[in-house]
């Protein structure tokens, strides 16, 4: 199990970082808000998860430990792989995932790419007493934006999360006034999916 990476980025995508541990480069799949808050050439802690699948062993990495435990918890429910766990924590921050687990707020869940009303009642059923171990979580710190245009980081975010190129520019232009005053990638992304998911 792979636990964490310690390293320089050498390379970032909207979705995506490759860090440079010593000369041995290793891909980490993100969400988008943490992959904005990468910068290139710098160090970066990243928390990770190892998915093994039979033609495969993909990384991915995590802002927090609290990203973390939530995106391995969420797989243990029933149809529920990497690819939605990963949509879940661009969509929802932890607090907000036990919270709606804990409330049994369906509507919250189903915001989330992937997420249908029955998965979501799957999800409460199936997860409501495992999520009390992960405690109390503390909300993710604001992550800094990063220096490419807003938009194009925020529609290519939303393609890796499987929305169409034309859905997603749509949903930048649902949120462009907030970018007048708002420069937190993170913060765009999460307005953007609530858009689409409104739809």
């Amino acid at each position: 199990m792979i636990a964490h990476l310690n390293g320089t980025v050498a390379a970032a995508g909207a979705t995506w970082v490759v860090m440079d541990l010593n000369g041995f480069g290793v891909r980490a799949e993100c969400t988008p808000a943490t992959a904005a808050g990468v910068r290139l050439g710098e160090p970066t802690h990243l928390h990770t998860s190892l998915v093994v699948r039979e033609d495969s062993l993909t990384i991915y990495g995590f802002a927090g430990a609290e990203e973390r435990d939530c995106f391995e918890l969420a797989q243990t429910a029933s149809g529920v792989g990497p690819r939605i766990a990963q949509a879940l924590l661009a969509v929802l921050s932890p607090d907000e995932f036990r919270a709606a687990i804990l409330a049994e707020d369906h509507k919250t869940l189903t915001r989330v790419p992937g997420i249908g009303p029955k998965g979501a009642q799957r999800m409460v059923l199936e997860l409501k007493d495992k999520v009390q171990a992960l405690g109390a979580i503390s909300a993710r710190q604001p992550v800094a934006a990063a220096a490419a245009p807003w938009r194009d980081q925020v529609a290519q975010g939303l393609q890796g999360l499987g929305w169409s190129a034309k859905e997603a520019d749509a949903a930048c232009e649902r949120v462009a006034d907030l970018a007048l005053s708002e420069t937190n990638i993170a913060v765009l992304m999460r307005a953007a999916l609530q858009t689409l998911a409104k739809k």
